[in-house]
C-alpha cells in the first residue's frame, strides 16, 4: 500500500500566543502563555512592541547610544521565559528589534549565556529602514519638495512575513525584526508551519486576521472592551494574554490561559476584529488584502471563540512607510482648581495665559474635568453642557513651536499663576520636550529589499 505524499499529509494545528501589545505593555503575561503553549505541545510566542512613533523614539535612543534602540523592556520580557521556550520548542518572534534588531539579537544571546542555556539560533530581519538614495527618490516623489526641508529622524517600511517564515524554516529559535506589519508576526510562523506559499491568498488572509486579533494583546481578552456596568469583564488586574490555534484550513480559535482574568467571547472578538479596519472587504497588509466581510465568530466554549469565513486577495504592490521628523518643541503645563467656581477660575486662568503669550504660539487649552477630549484646540465644543458646574478642574496649556525659548514661555506663564492668577491654583507641573511629527506614504515593494540573517553569520 503506497504512502501519501508529503503534500497530502495534513499538518497539525499551529498554536501561537501573544504576550505584548505595544512597547510599555505589562511584562508578566508571557509566563502563562508559554505554559499553555508547552501544555499544547509547543508553538510560537510573539511580542508586538511597535506603535507608529515607537521606531522614531528608538532611533533617537540609538543616535544617543549605538548599543541602544531596541525595546527597552527586552530583558523583562524575554529573560523569565527564555529557558522554557528553548527547552520546549517554543519559538519567539517579535518586532522588538525596533531601530536596532542586531543589538536586540545580541542582547538575547547574552541573556542565554548569562542563564547558562544553549546558544539559541537567532535570526535578524532587515530592510525596513529606508536609507538608500533611490529609496529617498521614492519619498521625494510621494511628499514633494517638503521632504528635503524636514529634519528626518526615521523612515521605515512595513515589511511582511516572508523573511520570518524563511528564517523559521531554516531552524531559527528566535526571529528578531524591526518594522514588520503586526499581523505578519503570526503569518510568518503559519507559512513556515503549514508550508503555505506567499501567494496562497485565502490562507494568508485567514492567518492575517488571526494575527490581527492577537497583535494588541489583552484587547481581545477584554481589556479594551470593559465598561463597568455595561460591559463587565472580571479579573482585569490579571488579564490573560491571548492565544490562537490555527488550523490548516485557515479557521482558528482565540482563547486565553487558564486561571487568568479577562474574558474571550463573541462580542469582544467582533470589536477587535474591526479594530483599525477601514474596509472589512479590503484590509491591506504587506502579505495579503484580507477580506473579513463574511467572517463568522462563534463561541465554542468558555473563553473560546472560533473564527471562520475569512478570505484573501493578492497583496498590494506597495508598502506603507512612516516617516518621522523633528517638529520643534512641545510645551505642556498644568495647574489645578477645586471647590467653589473651580471651572470659572480655570477658564480665567487660561484666558490670562492666552492674552500674555506671543500671538505666534497656537495654544491648546483644556479644562480637564470639564472640557478637554471633546473640545477642539480653541476649547470650543458644540452642544456642550451648560458650563460652570465642575468643582475639580485641571487646566492644561500646551503649544508646539520650533523656537525652544518661545515654547518655554508657556511653562513660565502657567507657573506664574501661583501668585498672578485666580485664587486657589496649585499643583503646577511643566514639561518641555522635543516633538516628533509623522508623515505616511507608500513605496513600491521592489524598492524595499528585505533580508534575514542568522546572528552567528554576522561578523562581530
Amino acid at each position: 500500500m503506497s504512502q501519501p505524499s508529503s503534500s497530502q499529509v495534513s499538518k497539525p494545528p499551529m498554536h501561537i500566543g501573544c504576550a505584548s501589545g505595544f512597547s510599555g505593555d505589562r511584562t508578566d503575561g508571557a509566563s502563562a502563555v508559554v505554559d499553555t503553549l508547552i501544555a499544547l505541545g509547543g508553538g510560537t510566542l510573539i511580542f508586538e512592541t511597535l506603535a507608529e512613533r515607537t521606531l522614531a523614539l528608538a532611533q533617537l535612543a540609538r543616535n544617543a547610544d549605538p548599543e541602544s534602540g531596541y525595546e527597552p523592556l527586552l530583558d523583562a520580557l524575554v529573560a523569565p521565559i527564555l529557558q522554557r521556550c528553548l527547552d520546549h520548542g517554543v519559538r519567539i518572534v517579535s518586532n522588538f528589534g525596533q531601530a536596532n534588531p542586531l543589538g536586540a539579537a545580541r542582547r538575547i544571546a547574552a541573556l542565554a549565556a548569562e542563564q547558562g542555556l544553549r546558544t539559541p539560533r537567532i535570526a535578524i530581519v532587515a530592510g525596513d529602514t529606508l536609507t538608500a538614495p533611490e529609496q529617498y527618490t521614492h519619498l521625494r516623489a510621494a511628499f514633494g519638495p517638503m521632504f528635503d526641508d524636514i529634519d528626518l529622524v526615521s523612515a521605515n517600511a512595513y515589511l511582511g512575513a516572508e523573511q520570518i517564515a524563511d528564517a523559521l524554516r531554516a531552524g531559527a529559535d528566535i526571529v528578531v525584526a524591526g518594522r514588520v506589519a503586526d499581523p505578519s508576526l503570526t503569518v510568518g510562523p503559519a507559512m513556515a508551519h503549514f508550508g503555505w506559499a506567499a501567494d496562497n491568498w485565502p490562507r494568508l488572509g485567514q492567518a492575517t486576521m488571526a494575527g490581527h486579533l492577537l497583535e494588541c494583546g489583552t484587547q481581545v481578552t477584554g481589556g479594551y472592551f470593559a465598561i463597568p456596568g455595561l460591559k463587565d469583564v472580571p479579573g482585569l488586574e490579571n488579564t490573560g494574554f491571548p492565544l490562537c490555534t490555527l488550523h490548516e484550513d485557515g479557521t482558528f480559535e482565540i482563547f486565553k490561559p487558564p486561571h487568568t482574568g479577562g474574558r474571550v467571547d463573541a462580542r469582544i472578538a467582533k470589536e477587535q476584529l474591526l479594530y483599525e479596519v477601514h474596509d472589512p472587504a479590503r484590509y491591506l497588509t504587506p502579505d495579503v488584502i484580507a477580506d473579513l466581510s463574511q467572517a463568522v465568530i462563534e463561541e465554542i466554549g468558555p473563553d473560546r471563540v472560533r473564527v471562520s469565513g475569512i478570505d484573501g486577495h493578492p497583496r498590494p504592490q506597495s508598502l506603507k512607510v512612516n516617516v518621522c521628523h523633528r517638529g520643534g518643541w512641545l510645551a505642556e503645563a498644568e495647574i489645578s482648581y477645586a471647590g467653589i467656581q473651580a471651572e470659572a477660575r480655570a477658564r480665567l486662568a487660561g484666558d490670562i495665559v492666552r492674552k500674555r503669550l506671543d500671538p505666534g504660539l497656537r495654544l491648546r487649552i483644556d479644562l480637564i474635568g470639564a472640557l478637554s477630549i471633546l473640545a477642539d484646540d480653541d476649547g470650543a465644543l458644540q452642544n456642550a453642557r451648560v458650563p460652570g458646574d465642575s468643582r475639580d478642574v485641571r487646566l492644561r496649556v500646551a503649544a508646539a513651536h520650533t523656537d525652544r525659548t518661545l515654547a518655554d514661555t508657556v511653562l513660565r506663564e502657567v507657573t506664574a499663576l501661583y501668585c498672578c492668577g485666580p485664587a486657589g491654583g496649585g499643583g503646577v507641573r511643566t514639561a518641555l520636550r522635543p516633538r516628533l511629527n509623522m508623515l505616511s506614504c507608500t513605496i513600491d515593494r521592489d524598492a524595499v529589499p528585505a533580508t534575514w540573517t542568522f546572528l552567528e553569520d554576522i561578523p562581530t
